[in-house]
Formats: structure tokens, sequence, C-alpha cells
């Protein structure tokens, strides 16, 4: 990548049609997972206009009433007008029992028999971290993600009751010598209620006001009077959400992970119990990556992991630390391979994965369904940590 150059990354509000699909995979993950630890469950979701259509495919003891929690997701998201709301909407299944299979706990589980639980599905996953940001993210992933989490509260504490549930925001990093340098631009689309639309210009100072100067408040580069700043450029969004256009689960993995900024794995991430390594093992990527840099070993790293069928351990863990690195890339994958447990099992019993819906009150898959599956501090996730640092640079 060249030293001079400008990025921006995408976030998108939970009321985003393809986000309003992730939340409810993940709340039908959840409800699984909280009545039995050991389901399996793969949930996929599309929405248009008036319909959504669930495919689900589990082995469990739960009983779960998919459609009641898809309609409990779409209600609490905001959506009650007369183009799609949770009570009227026709919710579609597809529900397929698996072949039951033993599952053990791998907390009880030895060494030995946690190199016996193979991954069930090939994948390339990808994690990175960065020192951009004070949680190791890029910075226009992070800017993000905070101005459409800002422009969700301004409806959700109603300072702005005229605004709908779906929204995205987009922002521009200008880089100097390889190094955020300014902020280039900033883009917000915010939909509105039917009837309740204001003029641009209002529109425009509002979210000004109510978004964009309180996400960059504790930030140390701000817009500056040079940023073009860009309010609804295609006119105004009447409504948005499935009556404007459709979701689909799994089709926003750059607002999952890392805004495009660097490599990300193809699998979605929502709607999969914590055997699918697709899943799970983009999750410890992030975390091995993110502890190298915390350690202080390199300024930017990603870890990629290969997994294939049958085989418990990774077929490949690679290093790539862009010149940055404090040692050859080769000597830090043998420090991540001595210090991380990439075996799916030992990813699952790491971070305690199938209990932290139980945990986590008000579920917990479903809450990483919006605003990134990485750099969250606000759900203590267990791949955040940065506990194995001090071990890296011995």
């Amino acid at each position: 990548m060249k030293s001079d150059y400008m990025f921006s990354s995408e976030s998108v509000t939970e009321g985003h049609p393809d986000k309003l699909c992730d939340q409810i995979a993940d709340a039908v993950v959840d409800h699984y997972l909280r009545q039995d630890p050991r389901s399996r469950v793969l949930a996929e979701c599309a929405v248009s206009n008036g319909i959504l259509f669930i495919a689900a495919r589990f082995a469990s003891t739960a009983t779960v009433d998919i459609p009641e929690v898809a309609r409990q997701v779409i209600r609490q998201v905001g959506y009650t007008g007369e183009d799609f709301n949770a009570d009227t909407c026709t919710v579609m299944t597809s529900l397929t029992e698996l072949p039951p299979m033993r599952l053990d706990d791998e907390r009880e589980l030895d060494d030995a028999a946690l190199e016996r639980i193979p991954a069930h599905n090939m994948a390339n996953v990808f994690g990175y971290a960065c020192d951009q940001t004070p949680v190791l993210m890029p910075l226009p992933i992070w800017l993000a993600h905070k101005l459409a989490r800002r422009l969700a509260a301004a409806r959700q504490q109603r300072q702005l009751t005229y605004l709908s549930p779906d929204g995205k925001c987009q922002v521009g990093v200008e880089y100097r010598a390889g190094r955020p340098w300014r902020i280039h631009s900033l883009t917000l689309v915010a939909g509105q209620r039917q009837g309740q639309a204001v003029a641009a210009e209002r529109l425009r100072d509002d979210l000004m006001a109510q978004v964009v100067e309180l996400a960059f408040q504790d930030e140390a580069i701000r817009p500056d009077r040079g940023t073009a700043i860009y309010v609804n450029p295609e006119g105004p969004l009447i409504d948005g959400g499935p009556a404007v256009h459709s979701g689909l689960t799994g089709r926003k993995n750059a607002i999952d992970s890392y805004g495009e900024y660097c490599r990300q794995s193809e699998s979605a991430l929502s709607g999969k119990d914590p055997t699918r390594i697709d899943r799970v093992g983009a999750y410890a990527a992030r975390h091995a990556a993110k502890n190298v840099v915390a350690a202080g070993l390199a300024s930017a790293c990603e870890v990629q992991l290969t997994y294939s069928p049958g085989q418990s351990q990774p077929v490949s863990v690679q290093v790539e630390t862009f010149g940055s690195g404090r040692l050859p890339d080769e000597a830090l994958a043998e420090r991540i391979r001595a210090h991380f447990d990439f075996r799916p099992a030992g990813i699952i019993r790491a971070y305690s994965l199938r209990h932290l819906p139980t945990i986590h009150r008000g579920g917990f898959y479903r809450r990483l369904a919006a605003y990134g599956q990485v750099g969250r501090m606000d759900l203590a996730l267990p791949w955040e940590r940065t506990d194995q640092a001090a071990l890296l640079r011995e």
C-alpha cells in the first residue's frame, strides 16, 4: 500500500436490512445455546418488503419459536410503521433437524481429547490489528462504527424523533507516510419516518450537532474546514429498511471485521454456533494479531489460519506485519503457535463460547451482529484481551 493515500470504510445501523438479518440469525443462535449449550445451529435470513424468510438447521434439545424470535428483534430494532413491522410481516421458515451428534463439554476435556475434535468445514480466516486506535483497529472502520452508533442513539434517545431505524455512514481518512493524517470526507445517510421528514438544511444541522460532533469529541483527528461532508447525497430516504431495499445474512462482512482495510474471511460470521470454525477461527486470529501489536512486536499484524475438515490444528498459520515487525514474520508465527490454541475445541473452551449467551443478559451473539464483531470494547469480548502480549515478548 502507498504511504500517502485515502481510505474509506462504511458502517450501518442495526436497522439496515442486512444487519436486521444478521441480528435475527444470531438471536436464533442465542436462544438455542441459552437452553442447550451443546446445540448445533445454522441460521440464515433474507428480508424484503413485508416478508422475512428464515432457513435454519439445528440439532438441539432446546425448543425455540423461531418466528417469534424474529418478531422480537424486528420490534426492538424499531420497525413499527405500516410498510414493515413485527406484527404484520410474513415470516416464512425452512427448518431442518440435523442428525444428533454427541458434543462433550470442552471445559471437561484434557488436551488429548481436544486434539481429537476436528474442524468440520474448510476455512481461511484472517485476524488483523494495528496501532491506529487504542483498540488496535483501523481508524476508518472505528470512526464509521462510532458515527453509526451515534446515529442510532439519536433516534433511540429521542433526540431526533423523526429518524427511522435505517442508516449508514462512511468515513474517509487521509494518510500521510502510512499514518492517519486528517478526515478526508464523511457521508451520512439517515432514514426519516413517513410524514415526519424535515428539510435538508435542518437534517444536516441536526446530524452535525447530534451525531458528528458527539462522535468525534474524544478523537485526536477530527473533521476540519477541508473535510467534505455529505448528508443524504441521493435525496431523502423515507422509512428505509426492508420496505426500500432487501437484506441478507452475511452480506456485510467488511462491517463485521475491518472495513476492507485488510483481508477478511469470505464466510458470514452471524448465524453460526461455536462449532463453525469459519466463525470462531476469525475471533482467534484477531486475538493473536492484537496481542502481537499490543506486545510492541509490530505496528500492524495480519494472522491467517487455514483449516481443513478432519484436522484439529490449522494446516497453516501465516503472519504478515507489512515490514513493521521487530522480528521476522516466520518467527512471530512460531511464537503465536506456541501461545495460542487454534484447535476448534480449544477456541470454544478458551472463550467459553457456548455459555456466553447465558452469561450476557439479553443474549450475546445478537449484540455482536451490529457495529462489528471485532474491536468492540462494550462487550468485554474474550478475543479482545491482550493477555498473551507479555508471553509473546519473551
